[in-house]
């Protein structure tokens, strides 16, 4: 993790190049406070006492111009729940063959959704977060390659970008901090754009391990089940439960309209890791909002429905005790809920907004609700 002094002598070393490089520095903030409702219940990382930590964040963003079609970017955050330690975002750099052709190298924003590239940067959509049911994948970032191609198909603005690399940390993916490595990332992002319509598609896969830690207890429960099958020499029954060199997949589809004050957006996600004991992942939003002048009011509904097949169940019914645990490892790591959004955008400012939200989320499994209201205003500078 890079400190913030460090990122301040990198910010010093740059600016003081510009005889040989002309470097923008730009920056984006949004300080975010927020608290649940209920008691004993928590959402978005917030519980029933008021906290300004867990969103808000500060960034500074770097541009060089190196000439000659060359140019450098790097992107330094500071998040709140993190305690402000700096980190390197991005970190990458871009040849530009044509005005059409460019390729880029290094670590940047995996492109899986429609507001990736500012999943940071709160000024640029209308919510205090976006909808977290189906921008819930527990990484945004990778090493590796992209080749973005801009073109023009008749009247339609299309941007294609096809990306190749890998990703390796420290994720909470059931257990609390399991070590995963993402493999041979490969996909491509389209977009296409026409007046006050635009739509695009994704697709990725990557070849998925996970190690799984017992800091939770499904965790524990997982590993324990997965050791019980392998010492009882059902093997193919604990690869099924393991997250270990498996073919991982994700789908995206979405559209949004601008016309005239009506905005509306929706997307449509699915994930799944083939022969895991992680459910398929199917999510997706659909957001209207209204604009009046500085003012903007939105409504939101979000669903998430995390599940297996049914032909995955009872794969071991000749040993009812093993068969009834793996059945219940699968049953754990369903999910099930809706998230309703209320909220409100003032630009009070040129380069500031003024942003409120409340949400509610209803857990069809626990039969559980919990509401959320966050305040927050976002900078760009």
């Amino acid at each position: 993790m890079k400190k913030l002094s460090v990122a301040v002598a990198i910010c010093a070393a740059l600016a003081s190049s510009y005889t040989s490089a002309e470097v923008r520095i730009n920056g984006f903030a949004s300080i975010v406070g927020g608290k649940s409702l209920d008691s004993d219940q928590t959402l978005y990382g917030y519980d029933d006492d008021i906290s300004f930590k867990n969103e808000s964040v500060f960034a500074l963003q770097l541009s060089a111009d190196l000439q000659e079609k060359l140019s450098a970017t790097a992107q330094i955050v500071a998040r709140g729940e993190n305690d402000f330690d700096a980190d390197f975002e991005w970190a990458y750099l871009t040849y530009e063959f044509s005005d059409e052709l460019q390729l880029s190298a290094g670590k940047m924003r995996a492109p899986f959704y429609k507001y990736s590239d500012f999943l940071d940067v709160g000024y640029t959509y209308r919510w205090v977060r976006p909808p977290q049911s189906v921008y819930n994948l527990p990484f945004s970032t990778y090493e590796g390659l992209s080749l973005l191609y801009t073109s023009q198909i008749g009247d339609w603005d299309s941007s294609l970008q096809v990306i190749y690399g890998s990703f390796e940390d420290n994720i909470a993916v059931v257990s609390v901090n399991g070590e995963t490595e993402l493999n041979d990332i490969a996909g491509l992002n389209w977009s296409l754009s026409y007046d006050w319509f635009s739509a695009r598609v994704a697709y990725f896969v990557a070849e998925t391990t996970i190690d799984i830690e017992n800091d939770t207890d499904a965790g524990i429960a997982l590993n324990g089940l997965e050791a019980t099958l392998r010492s009882s020499g059902f093997t193919d029954q604990a690869d099924s439960i393991a997250v270990d060199e498996d073919d991982g997949a994700f789908f995206a589809l979405g559209f949004s309209i601008d016309y005239n004050n009506i905005l509306f957006d929706a997307e449509y996600t699915q994930f799944e890791v083939d022969n895991s004991a992680l459910a398929e992942q199917t999510q997706y939003y659909t957001s209207l909002g209204y604009r009046m002048d500085e003012w903007l009011v939105h409504v939101t509904y979000e669903n998430n429905d995390d599940k297996h097949d049914n032909n995955r169940y009872n794969s071991l019914t000749a040993v009812p005790q093993l068969n009834a645990g793996i059945n219940s490892a699968l049953e754990g790591s369903k999910a099930k809920s809706n998230v309703y959004t209320i909220g409100a955008r003032y630009d009070f400012h040129p380069s500031a907004a003024f942003k409120i939200d409340f949400s509610r989320l209803d857990d069809d499994i626990t039969n559980i609700e919990t509401d959320v209201v966050a305040v927050g205003v976002d900078l760009v500078f």
